[in-house]
């Protein structure tokens, strides 16, 4: 009898070996979805404004902008600031605009403003890409690349906060596509944009024909328009005001040019890429697999070898 139990118990333990061993074979190694990396603004991630032809506009002139400012290939004529208003530098073509602040580099904007294109171009090039209604207030939205189900993208106070989740992972890109002519971004009056669990404003990317920022809004992101972009009284951006082709206009905004922690601010790029900590891989991952199949086997051992001693026992 105790031949035959030995005899059980060694089967018991050949196979839960070989369930172990077969474990680390089979199960996949640990792996983490590929994320979007952030889009490069190159020259033009310093600038708060960079604005194409005829001018930059403020009613008023008591706009704060935190970043630089720069209007090509229009002159510095066009650059209806005051120095006091921008604690970064005003770049204009030629030798003309706001003085004693004014920094005339015509090479330098040529090279943001390409840069601004190569950008425009790169995100509208990113897939996969999710349709999501056009009306984008209420709603909650994970790193990603969605377009509009029309052609505008809507934030209303009514409806909601937009809200940008990054799930714990500070490099999560959001990028959302409005190629379409058209108004491309609309922002409603009161209207939010909030960031949770990481997410970045330097991450936010909105590419769009024109955009227009309503009164007391509160917008996250940078803000990619082929044509104009509009910002009527009283709103605060943390991002960028980037318009290839038109002009930019202000009343009484606050803009500033976001910087993300970890990233060379020089260029938008992040340094490092974080890796997905354990609680949010999954239960069936390929980590959390390799850690719970050894667990498993070791208890059937263990459960095993309490069987073979109670029938020793007995």
């Amino acid at each position: 009898m105790r031949r035959l139990i030995s005899t059980k118990f060694k089967s018991g333990i050949f196979i839960a070996v070989s369930v172990f061993v077969i474990s680390f074979i089979v199960i996949p190694s640990p792996t983490t979805r590929a994320a979007q990396a952030t889009i490069d603004l190159g020259a033009a991630a310093s600038f708060a404004i960079l604005s194409g032809t005829p001018n930059i506009t403020d009613a008023g002139n008591t706009s704060v902008i935190n970043g630089d400012v720069g209007l090509s290939p229009a002159t510095g004529a066009g650059i209806g600031l005051l120095c006091s208003q921008v604690t970064g530098t005003i770049y204009s073509v030629d030798a003309t605009g706001p003085l004693p602040c004014r920094v005339t580099n015509g090479p330098l904007l040529v090279i943001a403003k390409n840069n601004l294109t190569n950008a425009y171009t790169t995100a509208a090039n990113r897939i996969p890409v999710t349709t999501v209604p056009t009306e984008l207030g209420g709603t909650t939205l994970v790193s990603g690349v969605y377009s509009a189900a029309s052609t505008t993208f809507g934030i209303t106070a009514g409806a909601g906060a937009l809200t940008l989740n990054g799930q714990g992972d500070p490099s999560s890109v959001f990028i959302f596509e409005a190629g379409f002519s058209g108004t491309g971004l609309n922002v409603g009056p009161g209207s939010t944009v909030s960031l949770i669990n990481g997410a970045q404003a330097c991450n936010v990317f909105w590419r769009v024909d024109t955009a227009s920022i309503n009164t007391t809004a509160s917008f996250v992101g940078s803000v990619l328009a082929l044509n104009s972009i509009s910002v009527t009284n009283g709103a605060t951006i943390n991002g960028r005001l980037l318009a290839r082709n038109g002009s930019v206009t202000l009343v009484n905004d606050t803009i500033t040019t976001p910087i993300c922690a970890g990233n060379d601010s020089s260029n938008n790029t992040p340094v490092s890429t974080p890796t997905p900590s354990f609680p949010n891989t999954g239960i069936f991952s390929g980590l959390n697999l390799v850690v719970i199949a050894p667990l498993v086997v070791l208890a059937t051992l263990f459960v095993l070898a309490v069987i073979a001693r109670k029938k020793h026992l007995l």
